[in-house]
């Protein structure tokens, strides 16, 4: 049985982001530039990938969507570290733009999660409106998901003394 796992060589799972994947904006100062990703073990069946990454902590109904990537081909099984990928495969994310867009949670909001997540899909596209909010097409995603695999690491603003 093939396990469908997601790994990188810029982020570890539990580990904390580092100022490459901050955003530069809304008061943080990092380098906005997005993580490789690779994976692996897809089930039979495979048509595409989609990414989500997402902060379940932000302090928003629904969480924070940093980056939405769809239909990924079936024959590719990696992201590069600040890869350009083509507009028409990018969702919009939680900051009204498609694109990545790092971690910048509210200063003293605590640690917050960032999720990033692979899901192997049944279908080679999925239709959507380039002004889709991001957890409807989770729901549009689930249906058609044959598995998932993440990676989740953190950040944290504190106050500056």
């Amino acid at each position: 049985m093939k396990i469908f796992t997601l790994s990188s060589n810029t982020i570890k799972e539990g580990s904390f982001l580092e100022n490459e994947q901050i955003l530069n904006g809304f008061g943080c100062i990092g380098e906005n530039i997005s993580p490789d990703l690779q994976w692996s073990g897809a089930p039979d069946g495979t048509k595409s990938y989609a990414l989500i990454m997402h902060d379940p902590d932000a302090p928003v109904d629904g969480g924070w969507y940093h980056w939405v990537v769809v239909n990924i081909p079936a024959g590719k099984t990696r992201l590069e570290k600040g890869e350009k990928i083509p507009a028409e495969m990018l969702g919009q994310t939680t900051f009204d733009e498609p694109g990545y867009g790092g971690a910048c949670p509210p200063i003293g909001h605590g640690r917050h999660r960032y999720i990033f997540t692979i899901y192997a899909l049944d279908v080679e596209k999925i239709d959507t409106d380039a002004d889709l909010a991001p957890a409807q097409l989770e729901k549009i995603i689930a249906p058609h998901t044959l598995a998932k695999a993440s990676i989740t690491a953190y950040y944290e603003r504190v106050a500056s003394k």
